[in-house]
Protein backbone atom coordinates (compact mmCIF):
# COMPACT_ATOMS: atom_id res chain seq x y z
CA UNK A 1 0.00 0.00 0.00
CA UNK A 2 0.76 3.82 -0.70
CA UNK A 3 -0.34 6.81 0.35
CA UNK A 4 -0.69 9.60 -1.35
CA UNK A 5 -1.67 13.28 -0.55
CA UNK A 6 -2.61 16.18 -2.22
CA UNK A 7 -2.62 19.83 -0.96
CA UNK A 8 -3.76 22.87 -2.99
CA UNK A 9 -1.94 25.89 -2.84
CA UNK A 10 -3.54 28.76 -0.74
CA UNK A 11 -5.65 31.61 -1.85
CA UNK A 12 -3.58 33.87 -4.29
CA UNK A 13 -3.15 37.51 -4.41
CA UNK A 14 -4.88 39.54 -6.78
CA UNK A 15 -3.97 42.95 -6.26
CA UNK A 16 -0.89 43.45 -8.80
CA UNK A 17 -2.62 42.57 -12.02
CA UNK A 18 0.53 42.86 -14.30
CA UNK A 19 1.53 39.90 -12.84
CA UNK A 20 1.34 36.60 -14.73
CA UNK A 21 -0.97 34.10 -12.97
CA UNK A 22 2.60 31.94 -12.36
CA UNK A 23 3.75 34.85 -10.26
CA UNK A 24 1.02 35.28 -7.93
CA UNK A 25 1.62 34.94 -4.56
CA UNK A 26 -0.74 34.51 -1.51
CA UNK A 27 -2.69 37.54 -0.26
CA UNK A 28 -3.09 37.85 3.94
CA UNK A 29 -5.93 34.90 4.10
CA UNK A 30 -4.10 32.82 2.11
CA UNK A 31 -1.00 32.75 3.99
CA UNK A 32 -2.80 32.18 7.08
CA UNK A 33 -4.94 29.09 5.18
CA UNK A 34 -1.62 27.86 4.45
CA UNK A 35 -0.34 27.88 8.28
CA UNK A 36 -3.12 26.57 9.32
CA UNK A 37 -3.36 23.63 6.83
CA UNK A 38 0.55 23.09 7.30
CA UNK A 39 -0.27 22.36 10.97
CA UNK A 40 -3.10 20.29 9.98
CA UNK A 41 -0.85 17.90 7.75
CA UNK A 42 1.99 17.51 10.74
CA UNK A 43 -0.78 16.44 13.39
CA UNK A 44 -2.79 14.62 11.01
CA UNK A 45 0.09 12.17 11.67
CA UNK A 46 0.85 10.89 8.26
CA UNK A 47 4.33 10.97 7.84
CA UNK A 48 5.38 11.97 3.97
CA UNK A 49 8.52 10.97 2.26
CA UNK A 50 8.77 13.98 -0.64
CA UNK A 51 6.85 16.45 -2.11
CA UNK A 52 5.99 16.69 -5.72
CA UNK A 53 5.20 20.63 -6.66
CA UNK A 54 3.93 22.95 -8.93
CA UNK A 55 6.96 25.98 -9.02
CA UNK A 56 4.49 28.54 -9.21
CA UNK A 57 4.62 31.09 -6.92
CA UNK A 58 1.48 30.52 -5.13
CA UNK A 59 2.62 26.90 -4.44
CA UNK A 60 6.16 28.34 -3.19
CA UNK A 61 4.75 30.61 -0.92
CA UNK A 62 2.33 27.97 0.39
CA UNK A 63 4.64 25.53 1.15
CA UNK A 64 6.84 28.66 2.91
CA UNK A 65 3.70 29.39 5.13
CA UNK A 66 2.84 25.61 6.11
CA UNK A 67 6.19 25.32 7.15
CA UNK A 68 6.54 21.97 6.12
CA UNK A 69 9.90 19.76 5.80
CA UNK A 70 9.89 17.30 3.49
CA UNK A 71 12.31 16.91 0.24
CA UNK A 72 10.72 18.96 -2.75
CA UNK A 73 10.66 18.35 -6.24
CA UNK A 74 9.47 20.93 -8.44
CA UNK A 75 8.09 20.12 -11.26
CA UNK A 76 6.93 22.56 -14.40
CA UNK A 77 4.22 20.12 -15.64
CA UNK A 78 2.73 20.38 -12.32
CA UNK A 79 1.77 23.73 -13.21
CA UNK A 80 -1.61 23.68 -13.84
CA UNK A 81 -1.55 20.01 -14.57
CA UNK A 82 -4.13 17.44 -15.45
CA UNK A 83 -5.15 14.33 -13.85
CA UNK A 84 -3.23 11.91 -15.89
CA UNK A 85 -0.13 14.59 -16.13
CA UNK A 86 -0.19 14.32 -12.12
CA UNK A 87 -0.39 10.53 -11.68
CA UNK A 88 2.49 10.37 -14.42
CA UNK A 89 4.64 13.01 -12.31
CA UNK A 90 3.98 10.87 -9.10
CA UNK A 91 5.29 7.77 -11.06
CA UNK A 92 7.99 9.52 -12.24
CA UNK A 93 9.51 10.90 -9.32
CA UNK A 94 8.44 9.01 -6.22
CA UNK A 95 11.44 6.03 -6.20
CA UNK A 96 10.88 3.79 -3.00
CA UNK A 97 8.97 6.53 -0.92
CA UNK A 98 6.11 5.08 0.70
CA UNK A 99 4.14 8.12 1.34
CA UNK A 100 4.27 11.21 -1.29
CA UNK A 101 2.48 14.46 -0.68
CA UNK A 102 1.30 16.75 -4.70
CA UNK A 103 0.97 20.51 -4.47
CA UNK A 104 -0.62 21.64 -7.38
CA UNK A 105 -3.68 23.47 -8.90
CA UNK A 106 -7.08 23.38 -9.65
CA UNK A 107 -8.54 21.27 -11.56
CA UNK A 108 -6.48 18.74 -12.00
CA UNK A 109 -5.86 17.76 -8.53
CA UNK A 110 -9.43 18.03 -7.91
CA UNK A 111 -10.07 15.70 -11.36
CA UNK A 112 -7.13 13.48 -9.57
CA UNK A 113 -8.64 13.02 -6.55
CA UNK A 114 -12.05 12.28 -8.16
CA UNK A 115 -9.84 9.89 -10.88
CA UNK A 116 -8.52 7.78 -7.85
CA UNK A 117 -11.59 6.46 -6.22
CA UNK A 118 -13.61 3.76 -7.81
CA UNK A 119 -17.42 3.83 -7.90
CA UNK A 120 -17.96 1.33 -4.75
CA UNK A 121 -15.92 3.68 -3.01
CA UNK A 122 -17.71 6.93 -3.31
CA UNK A 123 -18.73 8.07 0.38
CA UNK A 124 -19.52 11.68 2.23
CA UNK A 125 -16.07 12.22 1.42
CA UNK A 126 -15.95 11.87 -2.03
CA UNK A 127 -18.90 13.71 -2.33
CA UNK A 128 -17.44 16.52 -0.62
CA UNK A 129 -14.24 16.63 -2.79
CA UNK A 130 -16.42 16.44 -5.58
CA UNK A 131 -18.38 19.84 -4.40
CA UNK A 132 -15.59 21.92 -4.52
CA UNK A 133 -11.66 21.73 -4.04
CA UNK A 134 -11.15 24.71 -2.25
CA UNK A 135 -7.41 26.64 -2.45
CA UNK A 136 -5.40 24.96 0.73
CA UNK A 137 -7.67 22.07 0.79
CA UNK A 138 -5.58 18.71 1.85
CA UNK A 139 -7.12 14.73 0.77
CA UNK A 140 -5.04 11.93 1.75
CA UNK A 141 -5.47 8.48 -0.10
CA UNK A 142 -4.58 5.31 0.43
CA UNK A 143 -3.35 3.31 -2.31
CA UNK A 144 -3.76 -0.23 -3.29
CA UNK A 145 -0.76 -0.65 -5.27
CA UNK A 146 2.75 -1.90 -4.37
CA UNK A 147 4.96 0.38 -6.50
CA UNK A 148 4.34 3.56 -7.73
CA UNK A 149 4.39 2.36 -11.69
CA UNK A 150 0.78 0.92 -10.82
CA UNK A 151 -0.81 4.20 -10.07
CA UNK A 152 -4.34 4.01 -12.03
CA UNK A 153 -7.84 5.50 -11.81
CA UNK A 154 -9.98 3.70 -9.17
CA UNK A 155 -6.59 2.03 -7.16
CA UNK A 156 -7.48 4.49 -4.29
CA UNK A 157 -9.48 5.28 -1.19
CA UNK A 158 -10.03 8.38 -0.12
CA UNK A 159 -9.20 8.60 3.94
CA UNK A 160 -9.20 12.22 4.54
CA UNK A 161 -10.36 15.12 3.51
CA UNK A 162 -9.67 18.91 5.22
CA UNK A 163 -10.07 22.24 4.17
CA UNK A 164 -9.22 25.60 5.88
CA UNK A 165 -12.76 26.76 6.71
CA UNK A 166 -13.10 22.84 9.01
CA UNK A 167 -10.31 24.39 10.99
CA UNK A 168 -11.12 28.11 11.19
CA UNK A 169 -14.51 29.11 10.53
CA UNK A 170 -13.59 32.76 9.69
CA UNK A 171 -11.70 30.88 6.52
CA UNK A 172 -14.77 29.76 5.03
CA UNK A 173 -16.45 31.03 1.55
CA UNK A 174 -16.77 35.04 1.69
CA UNK A 175 -20.08 36.17 0.67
Amino acid sequence: MKRLGLLRHAKSDWDDLSLRDFDRGLNDRGRKGAKLMGDHIRQHGAKWDLMVASPAERVKRTLEASELDMPVTYKEKAYLGDAATLMALVSENAGDADAVLVAAHNPGLQELALTLVPTEGEDELFEEVMRKYPTAAFAVFELDIDDWSELESGCGKLVHFARPRDLDPELGPQG
